[in-house]
């Protein structure tokens, strides 16, 4: 009787237990989908789910997963430049639900320029981050009729402008070639058209940038300073279109449309310049021989192969050519191919694989009639990089993966022709192999706590196929030792952590900090006072070492008024190693013993940038204010002491405000300030044999002139129709005729030898443009 009671007891039991597992299994369902904009998956996206106290991170595909109880919830999704979008949603099944936001552009009640939306900023521990979309920079006066991505992105605290009109930037202390800069995942080495007055990038083929100016994520590597992440539009997928503009010296085209409806799709975007066109138009022999102009053409292809596959192929193709008559040419150009694989293993495993080459050139010809000389110089990359995306769990993304880069640096061939007092030359190429494996986590640790923690491991290996020098610390050359190809000269291991948090202090409020370490092995060698596009680049070798930064950086940020202004304040102290400099006299240009030439040392930068926004009604816009200091320390250079590196600037300022006048008009404006570069200048001269040659004392000790600018634009909408549309954009640059230095020189005057006069140099005033665009549907 007891035993059969037992029994019972145990079978009821049994059955009570497996009724509640099974009804508690039935009440929790998955719901699962894609945040999109468009045809574009959105990465990183943020759905915060109130009701359930959850939040779930989507991954670079865009994908979500999560699991609830039956019952109504809103979800709030929220990413980088997008308008945050609120759904209601009833769980009452396992369901796909996908999510479309609108890019915050579209809406006039956005900002202008954005780095996150609302929550997203407050709680991401993501720092010293912007997004900008071509759509965004529309509203930022033009110059020469173009709309510039990398201009806009100049006034933005913490990025400097290398100098007048130039596409260069320094970040947060670093040099111009500090800056990794990716266009689909592809290195780009030169960004610069014409000098630096128009960018590497079409507009019309430009989806976005994000810049990284502190706390890279770990799959970034290979620069000290900053990423600059640039995508590639999508073609069309439903219908074809074409779009273009006509400007003053450059005109472009852009196609799209579908292979196959919805499944690909294609976009081929080209510009070129016309100057050298007008140029033959005048009657003077030595205007009309003259040669100036560039081009360039991108495309990308895309192929949905099913449901979990997608395959895009994206290239690029650019050349400048600048020519004196017959006398003097120099062109520059970069080449780029990509293909990308990105595969859905499950909602929680995704992946993308990525193959890629690139390539930049340039070459010099010098025709005297004696002498006919041709200098040309070359690097290729070959490059892999496998990402995998995993959501572990509704509050952590791990990012995890691979990259493996083959360098090839053909630092210059010398040939000539005919008669020629000049032998030639080939200086030895230089190969190297860059290999990094890296993984990352972003974990809600708490409703307020968030945490993002990164590994990467860098190898770079110093391949042979030369000789290779040891130089002693005069710059003597001790030792040549020659190594064949292939044979593995040197490896350079390095470690980079990267560590982020943020903490909510409130709803409207948080403070973050973080700490990243970089590590860079390609340099760019150059003693100019801006880059050039016969600028060298040097891999590491046993002389050269690996340079490497640490930065530490916090911050408070701040949205106000119901999220109408937003406060961005962050600071930051940053170490470098192994900074280069130049010996005095050093020829960089034509030296295949490069290493006899320069110096080694550290640096150290430290600012506050500040960054205050309005978002929303027709009149928006933003303040920047950067206080900088950056400094270098090398034995032989001012006795060792520490010294202005020449992109130091103490004070800089940006005032950006967009005016919607009405549903034709916007109008725009910009203006900036900053303190001169730092720079060396003569403290004397002296004569020998009748000629005079002047003395300098202390590196980068004297400073430009301060340089301020006001920049005019307006936008007026001309048709707007289902099938058509077209605008105006008028432009004036240097609105107020500033003369602005762009080079000082000192000199002998002519009538009194004994005398010095200094030369200013000035390159814009009143610059006005004007570009009509059209787009058919």
């Amino acid at each position: 009787m007891t035993s059969n009671f037992f029994k019972l007891a145990l079978f009821s039991l049994g059955f009570i237990l497996l009724t509640i597992s099974s009804t508690s299994a039935q009440q929790i369902f998955k719901i699962s989908g894609q945040v999109k904009s468009g045809d574009a998956q959105i990465e990183a996206a943020t759905i915060n789910i109130l009701g359930a106290k959850q939040k779930v991170m989507a991954d670079s595909l865009g994908n979500y997963s999560v699991e609830l109880k039956p019952g109504n919830y809103t979800f709030v999704i929220s990413a980088v430049g997008m308008t945050t979008l609120r759904k209601t949603v009833k769980v009452t099944k396992n369901a796909i639900l996908n999510f479309e936001l609108e890019d915050s552009a579209n809406n006039l009640e956005e900002i202008v320029i954005s780095t996150a939306r609302d929550d997203r900023s407050l709680a991401s521990p993501q720092m010293g981050t912007e997004r900008l979309t071509m759509k965004t920079v529309k509203n930022i006066p033009l110059i020469f009729g173009e709309r510039d991505i990398l201009k806009a992105i100049q006034l933005l605290p913490g990025i400097k402008s290398a100098g007048e009109g130039g596409a260069g930037i320094y970040v947060r202390g670093g040099s111009s070639d500090q800056n990794l800069i990716l266009m689909d995942d592809v290195p780009v080495y030169n960004a610069a058209h014409l000098l630096g007055f128009f960018s590497t990038f079409n507009p019309d083929a430009v989806d976005d940038i994000t810049v990284y100016k502190t706390g890279m994520p770990s799959q970034f590597g290979g620069r000290l300073s900053s990423v600059l992440d640039i995508k590639m539009r999508q073609g069309e997928t439903e219908k074809f279109s074409a779009s273009g503009g006509i400007g003053l010296i450059s005109s472009k085209l852009t196609l799209e449309g579908p292979i196959q409806k919805n499944k690909s799709s294609f976009i081929i975007s080209g510009r070129r310049t016309y100057v050298d066109a007008l140029l033959r138009l005048s009657p003077d022999s030595t205007i009309n021989q003259n040669t100036l102009y560039f081009y360039d053409v991108n495309g990308k292809a895309d192929f949905q192969l099913g449901e979990n596959d997608k395959l895009t192929f994206s290239g690029y193709l650019g050349s400048d050519k600048l020519g004196l008559a017959k006398t003097f040419g120099l062109s520059w150009g970069n080449g780029i191919a990509s293909a990308q694989w990105r595969h859905i293993f499950s909602q929680q495993l995704s992946s993308s694989t990525i193959a890629s080459y690139t390539s930049y050139q340039n070459k010099i010809e010098v025709n005297t009639g004696i002498d006919n000389v041709r200098i040309f110089s070359q690097l290729k990359d070959w490059g892999l990089k496998q990402n995998f995306f995993w959501q572990a769990s509704d509050k952590n993304l791990v990012k995890f993966g691979f990259n493996s880069i083959y360098h090839t640096v053909t630092p210059g061939e010398i040939t000539s022709e005919g008669v020629s007092s000049y032998n030639p030359v080939n200086y030895q190429e230089r190969f190297s192999l860059e290999n990094a494996i890296f993984a990352s986590s972003d974990w809600q640790a708490s409703e307020k706590l968030n945490i993002g923690f990164g590994l990467r491991l860098t190898g770079f290996s110093v391949l042979g196929g030369g000789d290779f020098l040891t130089v002693s610390p005069e710059g003597d050359i001790l030792n040549s030792t020659y190594y064949k190809k292939g044979d593995f000269v040197k490896t350079y291991l390095n470690l980079e952590p990267r560590l982020s948090l943020s903490y909510l202090l409130n709803q409207q409020s948080s403070v973050k900090a973080s700490y990243v370490r970089n590590v860079q092995n390609m340099h760019l060698i150059s003693n100019s006072t801006s880059s050039r596009p016969s600028d060298k680049w040097l891999p590491s070798s046993l002389m050269v070492k690996p340079e490497i930064s640490d930065q530490f950086a916090v911050g408070y940020y701040r949205n106000l008024f119901d999220n109408a202004f937003e406060l961005n304040v962050e600071s930051y102290y940053k170490t470098m190693d192994n900074q280069i400099d130049y010996r005095d006299g050093a020829e960089t240009f034509n030296s295949d013993n490069i290493e006899t030439q320069i110096l080694y040392g550290i640096g150290r930068a430290y600012g506050l940038e500040v960054l205050f926004k309005k978002k929303k009604g027709d009149f928006t816009g933003w303040l920047s204010y950067t206080l900088s200091k950056t400094e270098r320390k090398i034995g032989e250079i001012n006795g060792g002491n520490w010294y202005n590196a020449r992109q130091d600037r103490t004070h800089e300022v940006a005032l950006v405000g967009s005016y919607q006048l009405n549903k034709k008009w916007n109008l725009n404006a910009s203006w900036v300030y900053y303190t001169g570069d730092a720079i060396t200048f003569p403290t004397g001269k002296y004569n020998m044999d009748s000629q005079t040659f002047f003395y300098y004392t202390e590196r980068n000790m004297y400073r430009m002139p301060a340089y301020h600018r006001l920049d005019l634009g307006a936008n007026l909408q001309l048709k707007q129709k289902k099938n058509y549309s077209s605008e105006l954009s008028f432009s004036l640059y240097n609105a107020y005729g500033r003369k602005n230095a762009y080079t000082i020189e000192f000199r002998e005057a002519e009538n009194d030898p004994t005398k010095t006069e200094v030369v200013r140099t000035s390159l814009f005033q009143f610059l006005p443009s004007i570009s009509y665009n059209f787009k058919f549907k």
